[in-house]
């Protein structure tokens, strides 16, 4: 670009916005710093349940893992406690266009979901899709329904769109699914 008097001002290269932010994780647990730090709810990410095999310890203070094992199939990602309520939710990204596929949902942490519904705690599951930008709320007794309910191996993009619900990604908290709970479970209005 040529300004008046000569000036040049160097021109810039094309920016990528498609993978702005960090992965879902990261975004997450920010999240649950936030709520923590702010006293609006206790929510961690837990940790993924293993037996060490071999260990090689160079020295007292730098031991190095080189072996390990899943002790049992974990349940799911995140669980704590909101205004009394016992919360418990999977997130997963897809860079699926037209799905999520259900591949990505084990048995073993759909029986774990129905669990914590039948007990009385909240379970959903945040799902990024990553084509769109959009992350999204569903709750596990949507999502129930509707492995019950179809032969299907994914769940349609569309189905997120109707019975999702949208998280709009801001500073800080960076991903307020608490909001979503108030609105379904305390019936406040956003």
């Amino acid at each position: 670009m040529h300004y008046p008097k000569g000036v040049k001002i160097a021109q810039t290269k094309d920016v990528n916005y498609g993978n702005r932010g960090m992965n879902l994780e990261n975004d997450l647990n920010e999240t649950n710093t936030y709520y923590l730090l702010h006293d609006i709810a206790v929510i961690h990410k837990k940790p993924t349940p293993i037996t060490i095999k071999k260990v090689d310890y160079k020295s007292r203070n730098d031991a190095i893992i080189k072996e390990a094992r899943f002790k049992i199939p974990s349940t799911t990602d995140y669980n704590g406690i909101y205004k009394g309520k016992y919360i418990d939710f999977e997130a997963k990204e897809t860079k699926n266009k037209t799905s999520f596929p259900l591949s990505n949902i084990h048995k073993h942490q759909i029986e774990h979901l129905k669990s914590i519904i039948r007990h009385g705690g909240i379970a959903f599951l945040i799902v990024r899709f990553i084509f769109y930008n959009k992350t999204y709320y569903l709750d596990a007794k949507d999502f129930l329904l509707f492995i019950e309910n179809n032969e299907r191996k994914s769940i349609p993009y569309d189905f997120f769109e109707e019975k999702g619900y949208i998280i709009t990604e801001k500073y800080n908290p960076r991903i307020d699914y608490i909001k979503i709970i108030d609105r379904i479970y305390f019936k406040e209005v956003l």
